[in-house]
């Protein structure tokens, strides 16, 4: 999820903390616990500052370590001892335990959204994505907003977001239809597929869709229990040439390929040497494919710049190309 969807889940589980008598019959408790849910449930995104050092470095490494199994254990311990420090008197038991409910929900949430997180890790470096919320769900994030008035306006905090997620999680429930409903739909259009990427966005009832069969990628949208296929494009595997072993060197090319499930890729000549370029399907905005990698290679085949990410317009991405690699 987003980090306003994180921070409201933090106080809202500071307010179902006053379930626990422990918290609710102790105001330094309360206060105590309250600050590790907020804290706890902004912790695991940490990597975020990878993003200030480039992007390859960013998405090979967002929702990894941070989000791993040993990561939702040890969180809660250094949570716990660091407020503990600054309030002795409050409960440690009591504190971990939030604690520890405010990360593993954090790391929890992130499984449902496209993006997906490597929550398995070190079993497993798989990335865990079920797609059914997005990033931002306007819905998950106003019931939160509606049950924190209700607390200012004196509602009980602990029935009050005791209800709120009994509400959200029918509403999961009934992400998990849609999307299979969306599937069986895009099983009927194409009953070859090998593999469905169905991923949310930001209106209920609107999916992205992008499917793989034995020789062709398609790209759609779903709405409601209907598909449409937008695009499609022949499945060429990468070429074993020269130009794409010295693409694939680059870190962003690479960083691209460790992330993207489905994707295609072009070849392109330049006065000065060659561009190739991968782009992400499963993104299609308005006609475009904007998550992309591009890596520039003069005629000696070497690299002379690339980049990895979100272009919306060539003019952004010739600036980020006209520098060298790093």
């Amino acid at each position: 999820m987003d980090t306003g969807t994180h921070l409201v889940m933090g106080f809202a589980l500071g307010g179902l903390a006053t379930l626990d008598p422990v918290i609710a019959d102790s105001t330094v408790n309360f206060h105590a616990v309250l600050a590790a849910t907020v804290i706890g449930s902004q912790i695991p995104d940490i990597d975020t500052v990878l993003k200030f050092k480039n992007n390859a470095v960013y998405i090979r490494n967002h929702r990894g370590v941070t989000h791993s199994v040993p990561a939702v254990l040890l969180w809660p311990i250094l949570i716990s001892i660091f407020i503990h420090l600054i309030v002795p008197e409050a409960n440690f038991a009591h504190l971990w335990m939030w604690s520890f409910i405010a990360v593993f929900l954090h790391v929890f949430v992130d499984i449902f959204n496209a993006y997906g997180t490597q929550a398995l890790r070190p079993f497993s470096s798989r990335w865990v994505a079920l797609g059914v919320i997005n990033t931002f769900d306007p819905y998950i994030f106003s019931i939160h907003v509606v049950g924190l008035f209700l607390w200012i306006e004196g509602a009980n905090p602990g029935i009050t977001f005791l209800v709120m997620y009994f509400i959200i999680f029918l509403y999961y429930l009934s992400r998990f239809y849609f999307q299979s409903k969306i599937r069986l739909s895009v099983l009927e259009i194409i009953p070859e597929a090998e593999t469905i990427i169905i991923a949310p966005t930001m209106r209920y009832s609107h999916w992205r869709i992008a499917v793989t069969s034995k020789d062709t990628f398609y790209v759609g949208r779903g709405y409601k229990e209907s598909v449409t296929i937008l695009d499609t494009f022949k499945r060429k595997p990468v070429p074993n040439t020269p130009i794409f072993q010295a693409a694939k060197k680059d870190k962003n090319i690479s960083a691209f390929l460790s992330f993207s499930p489905v994707y295609r890729w072009e070849v392109n000549e330049r006065k000065d040497g060659y561009e190739v370029r991968f782009i992400d399907l499963r993104y299609r905005s308005n006609g475009h494919y904007p998550f992309v990698a591009v890596v520039n290679l003069n005629e000696d085949l070497t690299i002379t710049g690339s980049y990895t990410g979100w272009i919306y317009n060539s003019d952004k991405l010739k600036k980020k190309l006209d520098v060298a690699p790093r």
